[in-house]
């Protein structure tokens, strides 16, 4: 080799390779960066590559799973292989275009795939696709910002928007009224048809926008408009969504007018009453109101009575007043019935005097709008229930205030009444009165006597003491407080009560507690077991307690002395002879009592005479 031809030689290899590197560096790997793809769905990733006509190049797809990289697929040459091994299983395939196809896309799968270029000489590229699968969302439905549709027109009307986004594959959206679907019409001559708009995003998902126009009539006031995206899966199922729900403002002329009475209940004087006018046209008309050819003031179909008077029953008319239905009657009428009650008239009216022992009888009447009651009463019983009240032999407990109670049953809330009093005059009368109780004498001791009487009687106490007197109902009381000396214990103290009528007198003892206690004690039976006598035996008098006592031991002393003789009637026969005998034997103060067993009463006779003989 000459001295040119090894000069050239480094240049020639420099050249190859820069070559070598100009063909590596061309190598480029196409995919998509993301791919969008619906639940269930099959999802197509595409990879390509330019750079290189090599026909040894592997092409292989990898996928990262779980923090590390795994294949999934690769084609070498004209052989296509998938790895057993793959975390997408047998769902995963690869064609012969080099993309990958997953079928049944799984929420799991959302994951970040990579397209591998192994050229050999020419180089190595690869690039990631993300796959996303998207969820299906629900259409939202928007009322249009327009004024409210006329049922009168012939036109068709905008009634809503549907509006679905993110959706892959392209879906359909499918109108309803009432629940029921509304067919499909794209020809915008007919008075019902639909618009639909088709966006496809830069990310490959569609949005799919439908709106409806209809000539709605009145039967449509209350329909319920809505919508549903539709979409097919893999398996050809279809899967719905549907969107809120809305209803239309529509406008429509009035037939008939109702006038409504708004109060529950039977209407009585002093109540609100509210009356309401309203047509089957919207939107509602004005309205006037009159009762007897008079109008009568109300507002936007409300009729309003803030305290109704008997005066304002009676027939009231109402009319509504439509531009667009002026062949149409639109006047309704309704009658209002106010019930009342007049004022209680008794008779003989207000109060009212007797002597004890006399009769008196009222009466008591009322007017009123229905059929009613009259109830007399004192406090909370009833004494009578048609109107009249009969007292007969008066006294002082039949003092005081009497109300005839008038109602209206079929009416709540109806009702009057007026009141009458009562006042018994006569000789003064004391109650029993209450013994006084001290701990001992001279102790003080407080004495009340308690007396009815008409005019109020005066109190006379012997012997006097400070004084305290009140007025309870129909009684007067009066109160005084002194020392309880050894005569007003022997004696007790008087208290006398008079009027113009006449008097009274009782006379209040006072009594040691302790003595008193025995009214409690026990009463000894011939078994010895105390009973305890309740309260009201021991209001009994002391001494004929203690005589009880007395005659139970001198009665249970009589029979063991029985007993005592005819157990020992031969040793102890209460003879001479028995008592020279007991004269022999040591002397003991203490009773002993022998008893024989085997012996009868007959053995002991048998045996005094034969010491006899």
């Amino acid at each position: 080799m000459d001295g040119i031809t090894l000069r050239r030689a480094p240049l020639l290899c420099t050249l190859l390779l820069w070559a070598f590197q100009v063909s590596s560096g061309a190598l480029t790997v196409n995919v998509l960066p993301l791919v969008n793809v619906a639940k269930d769905g099959a999802a197509t990733l595409p990879c390509s590559y330019t750079g290189t006509e090599s026909s040894t190049v592997l092409v292989s797809w990898h996928v990262l799973h779980e923090g590390a990289r795994k294949r999934i697929a690769f084609k070498s040459g004209e052989e296509i292989k998938s790895d057993d091994a793959s975390p997408l299983g047998k769902r995963a395939t690869m064609g012969a275009d080099l993309s990958l196809t997953i079928s049944k896309v799984e929420p799991s799968d959302d994951l970040t795939f990579i397209c591998e270029i192994n050229a050999g000489p020419d180089g190595y590229r690869e690039a990631p696709c993300d796959l996303r699968e998207i969820p299906i969302q629900a259409p939202e439905l928007q009322k249009p910002a327009a004024q409210a549709i006329s049922a009168t027109s012939d036109d068709s009307s905008e009634i809503g928007t549907c509006i679905s986004k993110n959706g892959i594959p392209q879906p359909r959206l499918i109108w309803f009224k009432n629940d029921q679907p509304i067919p499909e019409v794209k020809d915008k001559s007919k008075k019902t048809h639909m618009v639909a708009v088709v966006v496809k995003e830069s990310s490959n998902l569609y949005t799919v926008k439908s709106t409806l126009y209809m000539a709605p009539k009145k039967e449509d006031k209350n329909s319920v408009f809505s919508c549903k995206v539709e979409y097919s899966t893999l398996h050809n199922t279809k899967e719905m969504k549907t969107s809120n729900t809305i209803t239309i403002n529509l406008n429509y002329p009035s037939e008939k007018t109702t006038f409504s009475l708004l109060n529950s209940s039977p209407i009585k004087e002093g109540d609100k009453v509210e009356m309401k006018c309203e047509t089957d046209g919207h939107p509602q008309p004005q309205f006037e109101f009159s009762k007897d050819n008079k109008e009568v003031i109300g507002e936007k179909g409300l009729l309003t009575l803030k305290s109704v008077k008997r005066t304002d029953a009676g027939e009231y008319v109402c009319k509504g007043i439509d531009y667009d239905a002026f062949d149409k009657d639109l006047s309704a009428k309704l009658t209002l019935m106010v019930h009342y009650m007049d004022p209680v008239v008794v008779k003989p009216p207000g109060m009212k005097t007797v002597s004890l022992g006399e009769k008196m009888e009222w009466k008591c009447d009322v007017n009123a709008s229905a059929k009613h009651t009259l109830h007399w009463k004192k406090g909370s019983e009833t004494l009578s229930e048609d109107g009249k009240l009969s007292l007969d032999n008066i006294d002082y407990d039949k003092a005081g205030e009497y109300i005839c109670e008038g109602a209206v049953p079929s009416v709540p809330g109806l009702k009057v009444n007026a009141s009458v009093h009562l006042s018994v005059e006569g000789k003064p009368i004391i109650a029993e009165p209450d013994v006084g109780e001290v701990s001992k004498e001279g102790d003080q001791v407080t004495l009340k006597c308690v007396a009815h009487g008409e005019p109020k009687p005066q109190f006379t106490w012997v012997p006097s003491a400070k004084e305290s007197v009140q007025i309870k109902g129909n009684m007067i009381v009066s109160t005084i407080v002194l020392n309880a000396t050894a005569d007003i214990m022997k004696h007790g103290v008087n208290c006398t009560v008079n009027n113009k009528f006449g008097k009274d007198s009782k006379t209040l003892t006072v009594a040691i507690k302790d003595e008193r206690a025995i009214k409690g004690s026990a009463e000894v039976l011939l078994s010895g077991n105390p009973v305890l006598k309740s309260a009201d035996m021991q209001q009994g008098g002391s001494s004929a307690v203690v005589v009880a006592v007395v005659v139970c031991v001198l009665l249970l002393l009589l029979l063991v002395g029985l007993i005592y003789c005819l157990n020992k009637r031969t040793k102890l026969p209460c003879s001479k002879k028995d008592k020279k005998d007991m004269a022999l034997g040591d002397v003991n103060n203490d009773i002993v009592v022998e008893m024989k067993t085997g012996k009868t009463e007959q053995d002991g006779l048998l045996h005094k005479k034969a010491a006899e003989k």
